[in-house]
């Protein structure tokens, strides 16, 4: 191997160290923390992130990559370390362009804003958190600049969640998924609606755990690598190759809220823990984008643990752990509930018809924001507007509109539409597999999992990060992303359940 590749894979494994104690660190302050260590935590984490990000831009940095970048040189490198030059050399280009002092104020305002948003949530008090989200959204806008872009500002911040990603695009797809789902939900909405009064009964917490501890190891999730704990807002993270840990949260009188959660996160963790080891100890052993991540935790909530087959299978273990709460509720009954089409406020709560709604208004309010078309003081009103717009509804609280989400406070702006496209990925994925796994149907009703998370890892998880999400939709399915596979689904399964 290159001399400079070897000192490459140093630095990148050194990244990985620090990037590993963050996560620790984040991880322990969302589940476990107690709330007066935020400010020491704060400084800790921006001090780990100023050093990782210093040595992601060091000149022995760029220095290795200019010499690893030559054709010569390059072009003699194993695929892997071709696919790290390239990826380390994108980040370090973009990386150098913000200034350290920057990012390191960036850090430390987002690790002590998602803290404020916390307060401002349970106080309903929007101005608590607006300083902080007007700092963040000028650093992004800032950012765009020093990023640089062709089209749109927001093309700038787009890409560095889902590389390739445009505001072209996006409005493309996002247009054709409005253009099919609205019409669709105003029928809906006109259709008589299931009985879900049994899904808002109190269920005994511990034994929701039990359940969806249950649910995540027939899924393939491999708790020798992993943990699952419970936390305000749901999330997955990789710690390191063997430590892949996912939260959820729990509300005694819904149910499916905690488990919908577990398989989503179960998703997220199952791509981390089956890349292939000859990418263990690099960056590429991760997943390629946060569209494709969100592709695998949609798939596996709504495709499988929302079908009826999931539930032909688990239904009775489901009510066998919640004794004489069921009793009385057919399959039928309970698959039409679990799957009611209701405008929701709350994102992490609605049902897939209207979910990518709820992305779309971020998006477009992001997208804003970014263009000083709007000012965060305005936001709430903004956001209630287009909730009334396109959902039918208007928050009664900033605690259940504008402040429900935690991305911006971590100074995420970008981030929201890689949910929608998961869902378009993960549509167009499954009709590719559906088409090479005739048993598709039959494997779901037997709970036999396991085929279809190898047909994910074959195709998804083992190439970590090794293509770029337009190169992998492309080489799965032969086709570029489109949206008309999410559109469709969507039309047959709520057609279906609402006899439309």
């Amino acid at each position: 191997m290159h001399e400079a590749m070897i000192s490459l894979r140093e630095l990148d494994k050194k990244i990985g160290h620090y990037a590993e104690a963050i996560s620790l660190l984040n991880w322990d302050l969302r589940t476990k923390a107690p709330k007066r260590s935020v400010e020491n935590r704060a400084g800790t984490m921006g001090l780990l992130s100023a050093e990782m990000f210093q040595t992601s831009t060091s000149d022995e940095m760029g220095e290795l990559l200019a010499k690893l970048s030559e054709p010569a040189v390059f072009d003699q490198l194993p695929l892997v370390d071709q696919k790290l030059v390239k990826n380390r050399k994108k980040e370090y280009e973009l990386n150098t362009k913000i200034p350290p002092a920057m990012y390191k104020e960036f850090v430390e305002l987002t690790t002590k804003a998602q803290s404020v948003w916390e307060e401002a949530r349970h106080q309903n008090d929007f101005t608590l958190f607006q300083p902080y989200l007007e700092k963040i959204v000028e650093i992004n806008r800032k950012k765009a600049d020093l990023y640089g872009y062709e089209d749109h500002p927001y093309d700038a911040l787009v890409n560095t969640y889902e590389t390739g990603m445009n505001v072209a695009t996006l409005d493309t797809v996002f247009n054709e998924v409005k253009e099919g789902i609205i019409p669709l939900l105003e029928k809906v909405k006109a259709s008589k609606q299931p009985d879900t009064a049994f899904l808002k009964q109190d269920m005994d917490i511990d034994k929701q755990r039990q359940f969806g501890e249950f649910i995540a190891k027939e899924m393939g999730y491999d708790f020798n690598s992993g943990r699952i704990d419970e936390t305000a807002h749901p999330f997955m993270t990789q710690i390191n190759n063997g430590d892949v840990r996912i939260t959820t949260h729990y509300k005694e009188n819904n149910v499916m809220f905690a488990l919908g959660g577990t398989m989503h996160e179960t998703g997220h963790a199952l791509y981390e823990q089956n890349i292939a080891e000859e990418l263990g100890g690099t960056s590429l052993y991760s997943g390629t984008s946060l569209g494709i991540h969100e592709s695998q935790s949609r798939f596996w909530e709504n495709q499988i643990g929302f079908s009826y087959e999931f539930w032909e299978k688990y239904y009775d273990a489901f009510k066998e752990t919640f004794p004489g709460k069921l009793d009385d509720v057919s399959l039928q009954d309970f698959y039409a509930a679990i799957n009611q089409a209701e405008p929701n406020f709350i994102r992490i709560e609605s049902d897939e018809l209207t979910y990518n709604l709820h992305i779309i208004i971020r998006y477009e309010l992001e997208k804003a924001l970014i263009t000083k078309e709007l000012e965060v003081k305005d936001l709430p009103q903004a956001w209630n507007d287009k909730y009334e717009q396109y959902l039918g509804i208007i928050p009664s609280s900033d605690s259940i509109g504008v402040l429900q989400d935690v991305h911006w406070s971590m100074g995420a702006i970008g981030y929201f539409p890689t949910y929608a496209l998961g869902n378009l990925y993960a549509a167009q994925m499954t009709e590719t597999m559906k088409k090479q796994m005739p048993q598709y149907s039959d494997l779901i009703r037997k709970g036999d999992l396991a085929p279809i998370k190898q047909w994910m890892t074959e195709n998804v998880y083992r190439h970590g990060s090794m293509y770029e999400p337009n190169e992998l939709i492309q080489q799965i399915t032969d086709e570029p992303l489109n949206a008309s596979y999410f559109v469709n689904y969507v039309k047959e399964k709520f057609g279906s359940l609402y006899s439309l």
